[in-house]
């Protein structure tokens, strides 16, 4: 597959990392020559220096012959005009495009996509998919990585193995004996910093962080057999009230469960914004990192602070004083990966990459086969991919026993008929079943071919 990205940032790169990665013919566009550079010297990519929505820089990438552009620019309007050119002169059949601007997403307006007005096939929204993902940290609080799959009947939950893990030295295989009716299994564990995909008779060490993939009705129990408490979420405070804090406090809002959200906001502008936006949240104007304001947004009888602000230094310092104040549970907003690394000794307990969610939602949309979700774990180490099981698969009218899966994959579940099936090697799998795998990064091309299908299904 031939595919342009137009921005060589954290998300064009991250892209152009997991395509170049799989051997497709990728070219990458930016108008700064020096992330250009980057990417070339560090990817198999070929690379053009220019702006990405003039036509003779998109006819230098290869537009002509091109089966995919994702515009991930920094600016809106350049993403929407590249993707316009593309259409109109270059006719490149699948169009990706990253907003941000809240107007330009609105409900209301989205007959603006059609292919005779700006013809973009996917709409990507950063901030509407950090949202979701702060909600999904509130959801399962004592996992540090979490995420919803198979209709919402199924999470991945990563959680990190301590002294407290009733399992701890116990190979998986016997798990499964002990808890016969715990529709959860461990799809990864990072070990030393190296990720891999476990064996049955690999066992939990304390200090690994692993992944486990359940059914959601069992996620409590599984959070307690690996040793964690489940607290539910009353009490919120949100350190920055833009379109991140907004949209998270906007989401708890409409809540059935009463959850009492406090925004804490630096900017006025964007605080009388936030206010007016919302109905049942309180929005202070102030700095986080205030002791005093802190304390009189009752932090030390919060569940979960939030730090959302757009500088990571900011949510790592005011995540550290509101544990420090008495919150039981802080989560900070990172766009730095290489920050990571300091959120265990801060004592931080979960953090969301915008990037890394936004990567996740474009491979979704470019992945061969039926694929419904994908979601990357780590630094692009591996993924949970999501897919329709088609008449042309490999996998279909066949057990999973029957199945050459490659090492570095797993089956997390198997929904058939709407309900959600735990994996064993005498289920099988048929035609329309959704599959979720645990699949490392390597794997990928061969989980793809398992999934193959025809070209029709781009």
């Amino acid at each position: 597959m031939k595919v342009i990205i137009c921005g060589a940032g954290q998300v064009g790169w991250q892209i152009a990392r997991h395509l170049s990665g799989e051997r497709n013919d990728v070219t990458v566009v930016d108008n700064n020559a020096e992330l250009v550079r980057r990417a070339t010297d560090s990817l198999d990519v070929q690379g053009i220096a220019g702006f990405a929505s003039y036509p003779d820089i998109l006819d230098r990438a290869g537009a002509r012959d091109a089966d995919m552009i994702i515009a991930a620019t920094h600016s809106d309007e350049v993403n929407m005009v590249t993707c316009q050119v593309a259409h109109s002169v270059f006719a490149i059949p699948r169009k990706i495009a990253r907003l941000r601007g809240q107007s330009y997403l609105d409900a209301i307006y989205s007959d603006l996509y059609r292919r005779d007005h700006m013809p973009i096939d996917v709409v990507i929204s950063p901030e509407k998919e950090v949202a979701d993902a702060a909600l999904q940290r509130l959801s399962a609080p004592s996992a540090f990585d979490t995420e919803t799959f198979l209709d919402g009947k199924a999470q991945l939950l990563g959680i990190t193995i301590d002294e407290t893990c009733p399992v701890v030295n116990t190979p998986l295989r016997q798990l499964t004996d002990l808890f016969s009716t715990l529709r959860s299994i461990v799809v990864g564990v990072r070990r030393e910093g190296t990720l891999f995909a476990p064996e049955a008779g690999d066992q939990l060490f304390v200090g690994d962080q692993c992944y486990i993939f359940c059914h959601v009705e069992d996620v409590r129990r599984s959070m307690e057999i690996f040793g964690k408490s489940h607290r539910t979420q009353e009490r919120v405070v949100l350190i920055g009230g833009g379109n991140v804090g907004l949209a998270v406090a906007q989401a708890l809002e409409k809540r059935t469960t009463r959850v009492r959200a406090k925004i804490i906001e630096k900017n006025r502008e964007i605080a009388e914004i936030a206010a007016d936006e919302l109905e049942r949240t309180i929005v202070l104007h102030g700095d986080g990192l205030d002791g005093a304001l802190l304390g009189e947004a009752n932090i030390s009888r919060a569940d979960a602070v939030l730090a959302v602000t757009d500088d990571d230094k900011t949510n790592m310092l005011a995540a550290v004083r509101a544990k420090a104040a008495g919150c039981p549970m802080a989560v900070a907003l990172i766009n730095d990966p290489t920050l990571v690394p300091l959120m265990g000794p801060l004592g931080i307990d979960a953090y969301i990459n915008p990037r890394a969610t936004t990567v996740s939602s474009i491979l979704r949309h470019i992945r061969h086969g039926r694929v419904r979700a994908v979601y990357s774990i780590g630094d692009a180490e591996a993924e949970m991919i999501e897919a329709e099981v088609l008449s042309t698969s490999p996998l279909a009218g066949k057990l999973i026993r029957d199945i050459d899966f490659p090492e570095g994959v797993l089956v997390g579940g198997v929904l058939k008929d709407s309900k959600l099936h735990k994996p064993s090697g005498k289920l099988r799998i048929d035609e329309g079943d959704v599959i979720a795998l645990f699949t490392m990064t390597a794997d990928v091309p061969e989980v793809e071919r398992l999934l193959q299908v025809s070209i029709d299904f781009f």
